[in-house]
């Protein structure tokens, strides 16, 4: 199992969105259906970019500070 932190830009607002997946491929779609719980209606995703990726162990989690961004 990996934990996976995106990165996306929708109507201009950098959203990170943070994944736990078996793969990239269902990390990806998952980070679909999140932005659909999140949103009333599926917001335009202007750009997506896979930032990090780490395997989950016991112990481990992301520092998200204010202004990282790859974007």
């Amino acid at each position: 199992m990996q934990l996976y932190r995106f990165e996306a830009v929708i109507e201009g607002e950098v959203i990170h969105i943070i994944i736990a997946a078996q793969d990239d491929n269902e990390a990806f779609r998952l980070v679909d259906v999140e932005l659909e719980k999140h949103y009333l209606r599926m917001p335009e995703i202007e750009d997506l970019s896979l930032y990090e990726k780490r395997r989950i162990q016991k112990g481990g989690g992301y520092v998200i500070q204010g202004q990282e961004t790859m974007l």
